[in-house]
């Protein structure tokens, strides 16, 4: 059984990681989209910098998070917001710490598709707007689903990232993966166990149900 301040981190890893996702998509969707049909000449760039995140220790990334976010920052100073220890702060940590799990799987998508559907949307007098909801979007099925439970599992187990824009305050920005160190530490390993267990097990629950989606989909086509 979870003790009840594990069970509260739990809970708010859940929120943190749903509410990350939705963003996510948000902004990558039409972001991948663009990629995906330009062919600007700095568009390595921007794949450079999207990508980021997968290289760059978490570390890194929460030091000039809690830097930009925090009361000393430019958006304090400027605009008397302060998100450092707050969970919209760990909102903003985590969305650029999963950005690349979430826009790659969108981008790969959407260029999938090829030119072909689009075109013949466009002679059929589709514009700009229908081609992308009505055709592309429902033709990506597969892309985003992949990219929701990628970025879902991979903001559960935030630790670095999260640990230094949020730090470690009960039921505000106490996540399950400080919670199990916090355990580790004290050298409470049954409860650490326990924890951990349960992030295994929906991550694992979400990855299977991925790979069963796209298993299924293959053998329908």
């Amino acid at each position: 059984m979870l003790a009840v301040d594990d069970l509260q981190a739990l809970l708010l890893t859940l929120k943190l990681s749903a509410v990350t996702t939705l963003f996510l998509l948000l902004v990558c969707t039409p972001l991948a989209w663009w990629l995906s049909q330009t062919r600007v000449r700095f568009k390595f760039v921007i794949d450079a910098i999207a990508a980021l995140p997968l290289v760059l220790p978490p570390t890194v990334i929460g030091f000039y998070l809690l830097l930009l976010l925090g009361a000393n920052g430019p958006l304090a100073q400027h605009f008397d917001v302060n998100l450092a220890f707050t969970f919209w702060g760990l909102v903003v940590g985590s969305m650029i710490y999963s950005f690349p799990f979430v826009l790659q799987p969108l981008q790969d998508v959407f260029r999938s598709l090829g030119s072909r559907p689009i075109e013949t949307a466009q002679t059929l007098g589709a514009g700009p707007w229908d081609r992308f909801f009505n055709v592309a979007l429902p033709l990506s099925k597969s892309g985003f689903l992949t990219a929701t439970v990628l970025g879902f599992a991979h903001t559960l187990g935030e630790f670095g990232v999260v640990l230094m824009i949020g730090g470690n305050i009960p039921g505000e920005t106490r996540l399950a993966s400080i919670a199990i160190y916090e355990h580790v530490e004290t050298l409470e390993y049954g409860q650490a166990h326990t924890l951990s267990l349960w992030i295994l097990a929906i991550a694992l629950m979400l990855l299977m149900f991925a790979y069963g989606f796209a298993r299924r989909r293959m053998l329908h086509t």
